[in-house]
Formats: structure tokens, C-alpha cells, sequence
């Protein structure tokens, strides 16, 4: 039996569905706020021992939006904490080191290790929440034996381990993270891959995620449907290359296929 997912009235062929991760399929300041945090602590300390400072605006460093406390609230949809990998935001943190002065070997040694205390914290605290509404999603794709798929800009070892942390590994066949990989978001390889160990094709694929590199990726590919998830309280505009914008997975709905 062949399904269509339904959103806002409009009906997709849909064989298979590939999901984003942070921001998609988990809380993505729950998970990687404290890493942000930690690692702008650091390297505010690094550059305050040699009479230096950012050369931008704290939340300008990476992206984000910051409480009087300093505690990260918010994040530029179209900044690098949301979208950059590890090696990427790694290599611009160091680029902080490099302008006050410090080597590039050294500048980027210390950041490795900033981001190893860093990601330590991350794995001792295990914040990983499943967004509302996707576990009731992911259960009736699972039900239709609708295969899915998760691509990342996080490395696949660290996908797998977020997954099983909000309990959810089982539901996805294929785990396509920036290492499998040689071109990233917003090129379509991640997405082609995926389908490949789907066995579906690409045009009956369904792509969600929260970031327009995830919509660009989908329609290289030819997704059958690019979408857009916004939570409630974020703004939409920066998703301008989604087919449908949807605020909460209560608004996706599978039937079978009636031609």
C-alpha cells in the first residue's frame, strides 16, 4: 500500500520521510544552548588573559540571543550555531584566537579542547527532548511502514546517540550525518544517500526540517515536499524556499493512497 501525507489540505506522494535533528526532531536549545554557552565562557576567559576581546558582539560570535544573565534564549535561524558542523563552528571560534593574536595550530588546539569540556557537559546532562507531538508522527509512520530517515549537519556517531537518549533510534533506518558525506546542506547528497538506503526513490521523499539549507537540500533533490517546522514562537520568513510551513507535527497526517 502506497500513502500521501496530508498537510493544510494538500496531499503529497509520500514513501519514505527525511528528518532534520536539532530543531526538528529535538529541542535545539535544550540540547546545544549549555554547549554555546560553555563555549563563549571559555573563550571570553582565553581572550580576557590576553587583554582581548571578541571582535564582534557576543551573540554576533555564532548567532545567538542572550539574557541579562548571559544565558542563550533565542539564535538566528540563518547563523552558523544553527546550521554550521562542529569542524565549521570550531574553525570560526578559533578565528576569535587567531585576531587576538594567538597561532592558527594553537588557536584551533584550543578550541578542540574547549569543545571537549564542552561536549562532555552535553553528554553528562543528556538534554535531548523530543519536539511536541512528533512521537504520535513517528508511531504512525511506523504503523503505515513508512521508512524514514534522519540527515544532519552533526557528525552520524552524535545523531545515534541523540536519538537514543530521547528513545527514538528505532524508528529511523537510515542515519546520514555531515561525515557520510563529502558535500553538506544545502547540497542534495545527504538526501540521495538516504533515499538510496530508503530504497525509495527521491521524488517520493518528504524532507522536514527548520532551516532553509534543509529546504534548499530537498528541492535539489526533488523531494516530493519540502517542509518548513516553525515552532508557535519563532518567525517563518527565513523558510522561503518551503513548500508548506507547518508549526506542530499534529498538523501531518498519512492516508493510504486511494489511485
Amino acid at each position: 500500500m502506497t500513502f500521501k501525507l496530508h498537510v493544510h489540505d494538500v496531499s503529497y506522494p509520500c514513501e519514505g520521510i527525511l528528518f532534520d535533528k536539532d530543531g526538528t526532531l529535538l529541542e535545539f536549545l535544550h540540547l546545544w544552548g549549555p554547549w554555546a554557552e560553555t563555549m563563549l565562557r571559555q573563550l571570553e576567559e582565553a581572550l580576557t588573559e590576553r587583554g582581548a576581546t571578541f571582535t564582534v558582539d557576543r551573540g554576533d560570535v555564532l548567532g545567538t540571543k542572550h539574557d541579562g544573565a548571559g544565558k542563550i534564549i533565542g539564535y538566528d535561524p540563518q547563523g552558523p550555531f544553527v546550521i554550521a558542523t562542529v569542524d565549521e563552528s570550531n574553525g570560526l571560534l578559533a578565528g576569535q584566537l587567531y585576531a587576538a593574536g594567538i597561532p592558527w595550530n594553537e588557536s584551533i588546539t584550543m578550541i578542540r579542547k574547549f569543545s571537549s569540556v564542552a561536549m562532555r557537559e552535553v553528554r553528562q546532562n543528556k538534554l535531548a527532548e523530543p519536539m511536541t507531538g512528533l512521537l504520535p508522527f513517528l508511531q504512525q509512520c511506523r504503523d503505515a511502514s513508512i521508512p524514514m530517515a534522519v540527515v544532519t549537519s552533526d557528525s552520524t556517531a552524535a545523531a545515534e546517540t541523540h536519538l537514543d537518549w530521547m528513545g527514538i533510534r528505532s524508528f529511523f533506518t537510515s542515519i546520514v550525518g555531515s561525515d557520510r558525506v563529502t558535500l553538506g546542506k544545502p547540497d542534495q547528497e545527504s538526501v540521495m544517500l538516504a533515499c538510496k538506503e530508503l530504497h525509495i526513490r527521491p521524488d517520493r521523499a518528504i524532507v522536514i526540517g527548520d532551516s532553509n539549507g534543509d529546504m534548499q537540500m530537498g528541492r535539489s533533490a526533488g523531494a516530493s515536499c519540502v517542509i518548513g517546522f516553525c515552532p508557535q514562537d519563532q518567525a517563518t520568513d527565513h523558510l522561503h524556499d518551503a513548500d508548506v510551513i507547518i508549526r506542530a507535527y499534529e498538523e501531518l497526517g498519512l492516508f493510504p493512497n486511494e489511485n
